[in-house]
Protein backbone atom coordinates (compact mmCIF):
# COMPACT_ATOMS: atom_id res chain seq x y z
CA UNK A 1 0.00 0.00 0.00
CA UNK A 2 1.46 3.48 -0.88
CA UNK A 3 1.57 6.28 1.58
CA UNK A 4 0.68 9.81 1.11
CA UNK A 5 2.55 12.50 3.36
CA UNK A 6 1.68 15.54 3.34
CA UNK A 7 4.78 18.34 4.30
CA UNK A 8 3.84 20.95 2.28
CA UNK A 9 3.39 23.51 5.31
CA UNK A 10 5.28 26.47 6.58
CA UNK A 11 4.73 25.61 9.93
CA UNK A 12 4.45 29.33 11.23
CA UNK A 13 3.52 28.84 14.48
CA UNK A 14 6.52 26.83 15.22
CA UNK A 15 8.53 29.59 14.97
CA UNK A 16 11.38 30.19 15.59
CA UNK A 17 12.01 26.32 14.96
CA UNK A 18 10.97 26.89 11.56
CA UNK A 19 12.81 30.43 10.77
CA UNK A 20 15.41 28.13 8.80
CA UNK A 21 13.44 25.00 7.54
CA UNK A 22 10.22 23.28 6.89
CA UNK A 23 7.51 21.66 8.88
CA UNK A 24 8.65 18.68 8.35
CA UNK A 25 12.26 19.15 8.89
CA UNK A 26 11.78 20.17 12.99
CA UNK A 27 13.62 17.56 14.72
CA UNK A 28 12.16 16.02 17.78
CA UNK A 29 14.31 13.40 19.80
CA UNK A 30 17.16 14.00 17.40
CA UNK A 31 15.00 13.03 13.93
CA UNK A 32 13.14 15.35 12.01
CA UNK A 33 9.18 14.82 11.66
CA UNK A 34 9.27 13.03 8.44
CA UNK A 35 11.35 10.54 9.71
CA UNK A 36 9.59 9.67 12.49
CA UNK A 37 6.47 9.24 10.04
CA UNK A 38 8.69 7.21 7.41
CA UNK A 39 9.79 4.73 9.88
CA UNK A 40 6.07 4.27 11.22
CA UNK A 41 4.46 4.49 7.42
CA UNK A 42 7.74 1.48 6.98
CA UNK A 43 6.29 -0.30 9.71
CA UNK A 44 2.96 -0.50 8.39
CA UNK A 45 4.17 -2.00 5.12
CA UNK A 46 4.01 0.97 2.90
CA UNK A 47 5.57 0.69 -0.31
CA UNK A 48 6.13 3.94 -1.63
CA UNK A 49 6.07 6.68 -0.29
CA UNK A 50 4.44 9.87 -2.32
CA UNK A 51 5.49 13.80 -0.51
CA UNK A 52 3.47 16.44 -1.06
CA UNK A 53 6.35 19.59 -0.68
CA UNK A 54 5.97 22.86 -0.34
CA UNK A 55 7.78 25.48 1.54
CA UNK A 56 11.36 25.18 1.08
CA UNK A 57 10.40 21.86 -0.67
CA UNK A 58 14.79 21.72 -1.54
CA UNK A 59 15.58 20.68 1.62
CA UNK A 60 13.20 18.13 1.99
CA UNK A 61 14.25 16.62 -1.10
CA UNK A 62 18.26 16.97 -1.10
CA UNK A 63 17.73 15.44 2.85
CA UNK A 64 15.89 12.14 1.91
CA UNK A 65 16.83 11.97 -1.89
CA UNK A 66 14.93 9.25 -3.85
CA UNK A 67 14.35 6.58 -1.18
CA UNK A 68 14.20 6.02 2.74
CA UNK A 69 15.75 2.47 3.71
CA UNK A 70 15.04 1.48 0.45
CA UNK A 71 11.65 2.34 -0.11
CA UNK A 72 10.75 4.66 -3.27
CA UNK A 73 9.45 8.53 -2.58
CA UNK A 74 7.94 10.17 -5.01
CA UNK A 75 7.52 14.01 -4.72
CA UNK A 76 4.75 16.44 -5.58
CA UNK A 77 4.70 20.07 -5.01
CA UNK A 78 1.96 22.32 -3.43
CA UNK A 79 2.64 25.51 -4.88
CA UNK A 80 -0.02 27.39 -2.67
CA UNK A 81 -1.37 26.09 0.75
CA UNK A 82 -5.08 26.27 0.03
CA UNK A 83 -5.56 23.26 2.71
CA UNK A 84 -5.51 19.42 3.04
CA UNK A 85 -8.30 18.41 0.21
CA UNK A 86 -6.46 20.92 -2.38
CA UNK A 87 -2.95 18.82 -1.46
CA UNK A 88 -3.95 15.22 -1.80
CA UNK A 89 -4.98 16.34 -5.44
CA UNK A 90 -1.22 17.16 -5.89
CA UNK A 91 -1.17 13.08 -5.60
CA UNK A 92 -3.76 11.31 -7.78
CA UNK A 93 -2.24 10.99 -10.76
CA UNK A 94 0.49 8.64 -8.69
CA UNK A 95 -2.48 7.09 -6.61
CA UNK A 96 -4.39 3.96 -8.10
CA UNK A 97 -5.65 2.02 -5.27
CA UNK A 98 -6.25 2.07 -1.58
CA UNK A 99 -3.87 4.13 0.38
CA UNK A 100 -2.56 5.76 3.66
CA UNK A 101 -2.42 9.46 4.31
CA UNK A 102 -0.26 10.59 7.65
CA UNK A 103 0.02 14.50 8.32
CA UNK A 104 3.81 15.21 8.20
CA UNK A 105 3.56 17.15 11.82
CA UNK A 106 1.85 14.17 13.84
CA UNK A 107 4.08 12.18 15.93
CA UNK A 108 2.51 8.56 17.05
CA UNK A 109 2.68 5.84 19.93
CA UNK A 110 -1.00 4.01 18.65
CA UNK A 111 -2.59 1.56 16.90
CA UNK A 112 -2.00 2.49 13.45
CA UNK A 113 -2.24 -1.05 12.76
CA UNK A 114 -5.64 -1.10 13.20
CA UNK A 115 -6.65 1.60 10.69
CA UNK A 116 -4.91 -0.02 7.77
CA UNK A 117 -6.45 -3.43 8.75
CA UNK A 118 -10.06 -2.25 8.64
CA UNK A 119 -9.18 -0.60 5.42
CA UNK A 120 -7.80 -4.18 3.88
CA UNK A 121 -11.07 -5.75 5.14
CA UNK A 122 -13.09 -4.21 2.42
CA UNK A 123 -15.72 -2.89 4.08
CA UNK A 124 -15.31 0.76 4.28
CA UNK A 125 -14.24 3.47 1.51
CA UNK A 126 -12.02 5.01 4.49
CA UNK A 127 -11.10 4.16 8.06
CA UNK A 128 -9.40 6.93 10.45
CA UNK A 129 -8.17 7.37 13.92
CA UNK A 130 -10.21 9.43 16.08
CA UNK A 131 -9.30 10.70 19.95
CA UNK A 132 -11.28 12.13 22.67
CA UNK A 133 -10.08 15.71 23.51
CA UNK A 134 -11.25 17.80 26.13
CA UNK A 135 -14.67 19.38 24.84
CA UNK A 136 -12.65 23.06 24.93
CA UNK A 137 -9.79 22.10 22.53
CA UNK A 138 -12.25 20.47 20.27
CA UNK A 139 -12.56 23.38 17.96
CA UNK A 140 -9.11 23.16 16.99
CA UNK A 141 -9.64 19.73 15.08
CA UNK A 142 -12.40 18.25 12.39
CA UNK A 143 -14.89 16.69 14.92
CA UNK A 144 -16.47 13.68 14.25
CA UNK A 145 -19.86 11.90 15.03
CA UNK A 146 -20.62 8.41 15.10
CA UNK A 147 -23.41 6.06 14.80
CA UNK A 148 -23.57 2.77 16.78
CA UNK A 149 -21.49 0.71 14.55
CA UNK A 150 -18.32 3.09 14.58
CA UNK A 151 -19.08 4.53 11.45
CA UNK A 152 -18.49 8.24 10.91
CA UNK A 153 -22.05 10.23 10.66
CA UNK A 154 -20.91 13.35 9.84
CA UNK A 155 -17.63 15.70 10.36
CA UNK A 156 -17.58 19.65 10.58
CA UNK A 157 -14.01 21.21 10.78
CA UNK A 158 -12.94 23.21 13.41
CA UNK A 159 -16.12 24.55 14.57
CA UNK A 160 -17.58 27.36 17.07
CA UNK A 161 -19.62 24.70 19.12
CA UNK A 162 -18.68 21.53 18.62
CA UNK A 163 -21.24 18.52 18.62
CA UNK A 164 -18.83 16.17 19.90
CA UNK A 165 -15.38 15.73 21.31
CA UNK A 166 -14.77 13.13 19.06
CA UNK A 167 -11.89 14.47 16.35
CA UNK A 168 -9.93 13.56 13.36
CA UNK A 169 -5.93 12.81 13.82
CA UNK A 170 -3.49 12.95 11.82
CA UNK A 171 -3.35 9.29 10.15
CA UNK A 172 -5.84 8.15 7.68
CA UNK A 173 -6.71 5.59 4.99
CA UNK A 174 -8.67 6.31 1.68
CA UNK A 175 -9.94 4.47 -1.49
CA UNK A 176 -9.30 6.40 -4.72
CA UNK A 177 -13.15 7.75 -4.14
CA UNK A 178 -11.79 10.67 -2.37
CA UNK A 179 -10.36 12.16 -4.96
CA UNK A 180 -13.27 12.75 -6.77
CA UNK A 181 -15.30 14.21 -2.99
CA UNK A 182 -11.72 16.72 -3.24
CA UNK A 183 -12.16 18.06 -6.60
CA UNK A 184 -16.18 18.97 -5.28
CA UNK A 185 -15.09 20.93 -2.26
CA UNK A 186 -15.75 24.47 -1.97
CA UNK A 187 -13.34 27.13 -0.15
CA UNK A 188 -14.45 26.86 3.64
CA UNK A 189 -14.42 30.23 5.78
CA UNK A 190 -11.45 30.27 6.19
CA UNK A 191 -10.44 30.67 2.52
CA UNK A 192 -9.38 26.45 2.70
CA UNK A 193 -10.28 23.04 0.91
CA UNK A 194 -10.67 21.28 4.18
CA UNK A 195 -10.46 17.49 4.15
CA UNK A 196 -13.66 17.21 6.35
CA UNK A 197 -15.82 18.20 3.65
CA UNK A 198 -14.08 15.72 1.21
CA UNK A 199 -15.10 13.16 4.00
CA UNK A 200 -18.51 14.55 4.51
CA UNK A 201 -19.14 14.48 0.65
CA UNK A 202 -18.34 10.77 0.89
CA UNK A 203 -20.41 9.92 3.82
CA UNK A 204 -23.76 12.15 1.41
CA UNK A 205 -23.01 10.06 -1.04
CA UNK A 206 -23.56 7.03 0.99
CA UNK A 207 -19.59 5.83 1.81
CA UNK A 208 -18.56 4.14 4.44
CA UNK A 209 -16.48 5.48 6.87
CA UNK A 210 -14.67 3.93 9.74
CA UNK A 211 -13.95 5.45 13.19
CA UNK A 212 -10.56 3.38 14.77
CA UNK A 213 -10.61 5.06 18.78
CA UNK A 214 -6.72 5.87 19.44
CA UNK A 215 -4.95 3.53 21.89
CA UNK A 216 -1.87 4.86 22.53
CA UNK A 217 -1.14 8.48 22.08
CA UNK A 218 -0.09 11.23 19.13
CA UNK A 219 0.84 14.72 18.90
CA UNK A 220 0.16 17.44 16.82
CA UNK A 221 3.41 18.83 16.41
CA UNK A 222 1.81 22.81 15.61
CA UNK A 223 3.74 24.79 18.53
CA UNK A 224 6.85 24.83 20.13
CA UNK A 225 5.68 23.04 23.49
CA UNK A 226 4.16 20.17 21.52
CA UNK A 227 7.83 19.50 19.65
CA UNK A 228 9.11 19.60 23.82
CA UNK A 229 6.05 17.24 24.56
CA UNK A 230 6.64 14.95 22.01
CA UNK A 231 10.20 14.64 22.81
CA UNK A 232 9.54 13.86 26.30
CA UNK A 233 7.33 10.67 25.77
CA UNK A 234 9.46 9.38 22.65
CA UNK A 235 12.57 9.45 25.65
CA UNK A 236 9.89 8.21 28.40
CA UNK A 237 9.18 5.69 25.76
CA UNK A 238 12.22 4.30 25.21
CA UNK A 239 13.31 4.59 28.86
CA UNK A 240 10.69 1.90 29.79
CA UNK A 241 11.87 -1.46 30.24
Amino acid sequence: MKAVVLAAGKGTRLRPLTDDKPKGMVEVDDKPLLTHCFEQLKELGADEFVVVVGYMKESIIEHYGDEFDGIPITYTHQREQKGLAHALLMVEEHIDDDFMLMLGDNIFNANLQDVVRRQREDRADAAFLVEEVPWEDAGRYGVCETNAYGEITDVVEKPDEPESNLVMTGFYTFSPAIFHACKLVQPSNRGEFEISEAIDLLIRSGRTIDAIKIDGWRIDVGYPEDRDEAEKRLQEQTQTP
